[in-house]
């Protein structure tokens, strides 16, 4: 049973891709002859082509981050795995990836715009500046999630899981060394990105084996340092995300994204055959129930809270930022765009089952981190092929923290470039540095100052998936608009939005009463409420622009 689950929703992404990705494509009306924004902006920084599978690597790294892992475990575990699955499938083929390919089209039809630079022609000034300051609240949101995330990857709060961090650690830092190396080969050695990988990516899988043999582990990070090892994570990944953030895409992004594509892979290959051997030998089975009940004592009732708990796996408004800010500005060819954002979201959706698969042979909730409760689950998948479960799952985690990382650094270049056309900064080296550093202050404040024992990624979860399915409606408002203005079909994109709206408010309004009535939890629902007031303002001066114009004409 838990095999053909997996391998049924395989085969429903595969023909939503060819048939409703078709048939978006077709309403785009997508010319294999159109230049994209790479080849007619090119400076070697921002606007850059890349190789097809070398962009689809960074954009699907880019997307998946922790969300389809986190999203789908937590919603699983609180409501049963059909409700979850259910909106995965949904949610993927006719929301999600609609979204994203959407949003890549309409930024390569518009210069290599950002969504928000988009927006303005469907705003006044003042309204613009509201959508810019929300695209920065979510983007700090998505900041202090995986920041928190990765640093407790690598210095866990269990002792058990203590081995794990450490080899992950280790391994990251090798890893991130090796995208260097592979990024300067790839620019100056004119070999292809495929022939390099023949070397390169079995140099990740040896990372691994070596950080096996030499973990970093956290006990050595507090004695080396005389600090907390999760303070030291927390700082050294905050400087790497204002670095590299500031590099040009060839150096770092674009190698790491397409090596760490490689693990997802793994990660997704392995699991799958892993479960094919489960199937066949009858090792698991489903073992947690379908459906717990409406409401969770801890996340509250089914509507809206698992919509926008799963957030990634379904659909993610992040995913429009990413489309628009890095993937179109490396587009090579238009006919790229439906396999790596239509496909990239379907891919995701694939990691989203296989996340809630290690949900369902579970008896109980473990209470254990998400993304160890994922790692540890393709263990015992991947044991039925005879692997060890521990090097397994050190492999899946390292996965992840890629995936995280890839986030970050994407999250804070995204940032910067929203704060340098809210404030006009000119984009030199020393400005674009400036950003970067000022941006991380952010969620190193809210980390470091974060009253409680409670993990605040587990704190804010509900709030950024929340906020997250906002952006994705705001973000599908304004292609419905870009789609109206030049008289072109919209009813794929406003049903979509229309759902996401009615999701997303519903949340949103719960969340304020939930933070501020029940839970005290006072900054989070003041942050919510903001949130809140802001869409309504901007749907107002959208709409009150729109209906304007329509009197004009």
């Amino acid at each position: 049973m838990l095999l053909a689950i997996f391998f049924a929703a395989c085969v429903l992404f595969g023909l939503g891709y060819h048939f409703y990705g078709g048939f978006v494509e077709r309403r785009l009306e997508v010319n294999k002859e159109e230049q994209t924004p790479a080849h007619t902006m090119r400076d070697g920084v921002d606007y850059d082509p890349a190789p097809e599978l070398v962009l689809f690597g960074h954009h699907f790294s880019a997307i998946a981050g922790s969300g389809p892992i986190v999203g789908p475990v937590v919603a699983g575990l609180a409501f049963g795995w059909g409700p979850a699955l259910l909106w995965i499938l949904i949610g993927c083929i006719f929301m999600g990836s609609v979204y994203d390919y959407s949003s890549l089209i309409a930024s390569v039809r518009n210069q290599g715009k950002s969504l928000g630079e988009i927006a303005r022609d469907f705003l006044g000034g003042f309204s613009y500046k509201i959508f810019l300051a929300f695209l920065m609240i979510v983007l700090f949101y998505i900041l202090i999630v995986f920041v928190d995330l990765t640093a407790a990857t690598f210095a866990p709060p269990v002792k058990e899981a203590e081995t794990q961090g450490g080899i992950v650690a280790m391994a990251s830092l090798i890893y991130i060394g090796l995208a260097v190396a592979f990024g300067l080969a790839l620019k100056r050695s004119g070999l292809s990105a495929g022939k390099l990988s023949l070397v390169f990516v079995p140099l990740v899988f040896v990372a691994i084996w070596v950080s096996l043999y030499i973990p970093l582990m956290p006990e050595t990070v507090a004695a080396k340092t005389g600090m907390n090892p999760h303070f030291v994570w927390t700082v050294v990944l905050l400087i790497y995300c204002a670095v590299a953030s500031v590099l040009p895409v060839w150096i770092l992004l674009q190698p790491r994204d397409f090596l760490s594509s490689f693990l997802l892979y793994a990660c997704l290959v392995g699991g799958a055959l892993g479960l094919l051997a489960v199937g066949v030998t009858g090792k698991y089975s489903i073992q947690y129930p379908v459906f717990t009940g409406f409401n969770d004592p801890d996340l509250g009732p089914i509507f809206p809270i698992l919509f926008v708990t799963i957030a990634c796996g379904a659909i993610s408004g992040f995913h429009g930022l990413v489309a628009t800010g890095t993937t179109s500005k490396q587009l090579n060819k238009i006919s790229e765009a439906r396999p790596i954002a239509y496909g990239g979201m379907l891919m995701e959706g694939v990691l989203a089952v296989l996340a809630l698969a290690t949900v369902m042979i579970l008896t109980q909730n473990p209470g254990m981190p998400p993304t160890t409760l994922f790692a540890s689950g393709l263990g015992s998948f991947m044991s039925a092929l005879g692997m060890n479960s521990l090097v397994v799952s050190a492999f899946a985690l390292l996965a992840v923290s890629t995936f995280l990382l890839t986030s970050l650094d994407a999250g804070t270049r995204l940032t910067r470039f929203i704060v340098q056309e809210l404030f006009g900064i000119s984009n030199t080296l020393l400005n674009r540095s400036i950003c970067s550093f000022a941006i991380v202050a952010v969620p190193a404040a809210a980390i470091f100052l974060a009253p409680g024992d409670q993990p605040l990624w587990k704190l804010i979860w509900p709030a950024f998936g929340a906020t997250n399915q906002l952006l994705a409606a705001l973000g599908l408002f304004f292609l419905f608009l870009w789609r109206r203005k030049s008289g072109k079909s919209t009813f794929f994109i406003s049903i979509p939005m229309v759902i996401m709206f009615v999701i997303t408010i519903a949340a949103m309004v719960q969340l304020v009463v939930k933070s501020c009535v029940t839970n005290s939890n006072w900054a989070v629902g003041a942050v919510c409420g903001l949130l809140l007031v802001m869409t309504l303002a901007i749907l107002f001066d959208a709409l009150r622009k729109m209906f304007q114009g329509n009197k004009k004409n």
